[in-house]
């Protein structure tokens, strides 16, 4: 046993067959090495029996690694909890082939001995923290691992809105809809928007406006400590939302101000040795192998 790691928690997707698997191979190994187990309440009722089950936010108060089984948004789920812990999260990958997540599902064992063992690399994500403000109250808030995204409420339609960088004003925009992403968030939603690819370990944000009106309007990244401030039109006919990671919603009313800004809380990833961000690129994006 490590003399790092001694409590370990397992979080998944519930009611997920595959996911479901490798938690319970997962459970059984870690129980089997003397390791102490934690399983969030909504995957452990599944597991059986002797399963420690408590809520994510147990997990971070007392175990020393977090194990994700699932995809990319399973892993920012347990992140946007987790990351106010200093816990290290490892991802076990159950979806399409993860950014976040590089434990294979089938074979875990071998990697995972050696990250116990402590040898592995870590890694640090900086989060997203937006506010909404509304006649200078805060009104909702909540952080985001990968973009916060500022979009109409149902349809896909144009608002109005004005972009300030640490007060300064830079432009009005009307478009779709403004994502602010990440270094981790760029290879998401902000990517198929036309947005960069910026190195997880750039300190830095992008803001890529979805289908400006002025062909004129390009993405444009800014230094993580920025503020970034977003003016709903008064004009805008009807309510808006920011989305954090496509998954938790805050409304916003015409007039309202968004402020994003890089949040205090960090994602400690932990990868096995010899992780390569540019090779899990390459396969991702099906870029070209090696010529010579």
């Amino acid at each position: 046993m490590s003399t790092e790691f001694h409590t370990i928690g397992l979080i998944g997707k519930p009611h997920h067959q595959g996911t479901n698997l490798t938690l319970k191979r997962l459970h059984h190994w870690l129980k089997m090495q003397g390791y102490d187990v934690l399983v969030e309440e909504r995957v452990a009722a599944e597991l059986g029996k002797d399963v420690r089950a408590v809520d994510l936010l147990e997990i971070g108060e007392h175990c020393d690694l977090a194990i994700v089984v699932g995809g990319d948004g399973n892993m920012l789920g347990a992140a946007r909890v987790l990351a106010r812990f200093d816990l290290g999260v490892i991802g076990v990958n159950r979806g399409n082939l993860g950014f976040l997540t590089d434990l294979p599902p089938d074979a875990f064992e071998e990697s995972l001995a050696k990250v116990l063992d402590g040898e592995f690399d870590t890694e640090h994500r900086f989060l997203l923290e937006a506010e909404v403000y509304r006649h200078g109250e805060v009104k909702a808030s909540n952080t985001a691992v990968n973009e916060a995204v500022l979009h109409p409420g149902k349809i896909a339609h144009m608002i109005e809105f004005e972009v300030y960088i640490d007060n300064h004003f830079m432009y009005s925009q009307r478009a779709d809809g403004m994502i602010v992403s990440t270094p981790t968030g760029s290879t998401a939603y902000s990517l198929s928007a036309g947005g960069a690819i910026l190195t997880p370990n750039l300190e830095a944000l992008i803001l890529v406006p979805m289908f400006p009106h002025t062909l004129s309007c390009r993405p444009i990244v800014v230094d993580a400590s920025s503020t970034i401030k977003l003016v709903v039109s008064p004009e805008n006919g009807e309510n808006l939302e920011v989305s954090c990671d496509g998954h938790v919603t805050l409304s916003v009313m015409p007039g309202d101000e968004i402020l994003l800004k890089r949040s205090q809380e960090r994602l400690k990833l932990i990868h096995p040795k010899g992780h390569n961000y540019f090779h899990v690129l390459r396969n991702k994006l099906g870029w070209g192998s090696k010529l010579f």
